[in-house]
């Protein structure tokens, strides 16, 4: 279940009403009927709203954040089992997943207590989010992780040529976007700095021109949480913008379910696709699924129409380019807590989408250190496929072969070789 879209550009400051949306429907009353307590808990079950409007133009990115307007998340559910009350949200506490459960799901917390430092991650996106370092203090405080500031060297915005002081117009949907790739980044490794490097326009010639930027100011590591159909422009797009030896790029696979998108679908990058995360008994304590939310909202896969299958990827099934190769969560019932203020946005809030799943990846691959000179980050985990929590079950589509939008051991498309289960996978 979920909000009908809107257009973020065209969103201007929320009301109070929808401000505490996610309050007034978290109680148990206003969750759908098949939301019964199961295993001492709820089930997890949200509305959402994407923060950018879909990608309609080849060469048009859309940013992939999704929203969580309303509902129970997996984290008021265990809540709710934990202290036997009706689960509650507001927008001056946390309802969504923070570091410690993002570290502990991924095997990521004795890394990120003693690994990061001196790397940077770039996050890539499109217009300026004027409250971004504000709203990134708050999100670190409450957490107790260390402060990244301008200040202290560890935090830096930048426009796509790299000016301080120039920077493009404010937009509040992609501020949105902006909070949750600080925020997630942040949460997998607090050591790391923070390059945000951000695009005049939504166009893949700007996007694309920003990630060189961050490339060129010394980041080994860039997320990209966006993604727009893929064009006959596609592999022009890759020499020009990313085709970066040594530097692990990630890319959101997209979240309108089975079917490729750029650039994702780029041979040069990692595709992350995306997973439904929740707690269990086992002894990892969590497990996860496909995120799909219906047949045409969950996370993406397919096979390229255009990009040519990398050397590394072996599946028979697809002669092009196969999306994805990892994963990690992106199911807004599951969704990961953000702190954003701009546009009238309240303050806390959940988030899901393949843009939460992008720059944790990143903030793996910084976790793991540099990669070697010459490198293709995204062929690593193939080396290592046993050191990947490997997702068998859901599906975000019918296809054929199956695989591409089936889960199974092994490789699949919706969530490649697995998720994270440290750093092993992601060194080369």
């Amino acid at each position: 279940m979920r909000t009908i879209p809107s257009a973020a550009r065209r969103r201007t400051a929320l009301t109070a009403t929808a401000a505490l949306g996610l309050a007034v429907s978290g109680l148990a009353a206003a969750a759908p009927a098949d939301a019964r307590t199961t295993a001492g808990g709820l089930t997890p079950s949200v509305t959402w709203s994407r923060s950018c409007a879909q990608a309609t133009t080849p060469g048009i990115e859309a940013c992939k954040a999704l929203r969580v307007t309303g509902g129970t998340t997996a984290f008021m559910a265990a809540q709710a089992a934990a202290t036997g009350t009706a689960p509650h949200a507001t927008a001056a506490t946390p309802s969504g997943y923070g570091p410690s459960d993002l570290q502990a799901a991924y095997g990521l917390a004795t890394a990120a207590a003693s690994k990061g430092t001196g790397q940077t991650i770039a996050i890539v996106d499109a217009y300026d989010d004027p409250s971004a370092e504000s709203n990134l203090a708050t999100y670190r405080a409450q957490y107790g992780l260390p402060a990244c500031t301008t200040a202290n060297g560890c935090f830096k915005k930048v426009s796509q040529t790299g000016s301080t002081t120039s920077l493009p117009s404010a937009d509040a949907g992609w501020a949105e976007e902006i909070s949750l790739d600080l925020d997630m980044a942040s949460a997998i490794c607090p050591n790391c700095k923070i390059l945000l490097v951000e695009a005049k326009s939504a166009s893949m010639a700007n996007l694309g021109t920003a990630v060189n930027e961050a490339v060129t100011l010394g980041a080994k590591y860039v997320s990209n949480s966006y993604g727009g159909s893929e064009s006959s422009s596609d592999t022009s797009y890759d020499s020009s913008y990313f085709n970066h030896p040594g530097v692990a790029i990630t890319v959101s696979a997209g979240d309108s379910a089975y079917g490729a998108e750029y650039p994702a679908a780029s041979r040069y990058v990692t595709a992350v696709g995306g997973t439904a995360l929740t707690r269990d008994s086992s002894s990892r304590g969590w497990t996860e699924k496909v995120w799909k939310t219906n047949s045409t909202e969950g996370t993406g896969s397919g096979c390229s129409k255009y990009d040519a299958k990398p050397s590394w990827q072996t599946d028979t099934g697809c002669t092009k380019r196969t999306i994805s190769d990892v994963s990690a969560v992106a199911d807004p019932a599951t969704g990961v807590a953000v702190y954003d203020t701009y546009g009238g946005d309240p303050g806390w809030m959940v988030f899901g989408g393949t843009s939460a799943s992008s720059p944790i990846i990143a903030a793996v691959y910084a976790l793991a250190g540099p990669p070697s000179s010459g490198s293709t980050p995204a062929s690593f985990p193939y080396a290592h496929t046993t050191a990947l929590n490997d997702v068998t079950t859901g599906s975000n589509g019918s296809c054929s072969p199956a695989y591409l939008c089936t889960a199974g051991p092994g490789y699949d498309g919706p969530t490649g070789l697995g998720t994270p289960n440290g750093t092993t996978a992601f060194a080369g």
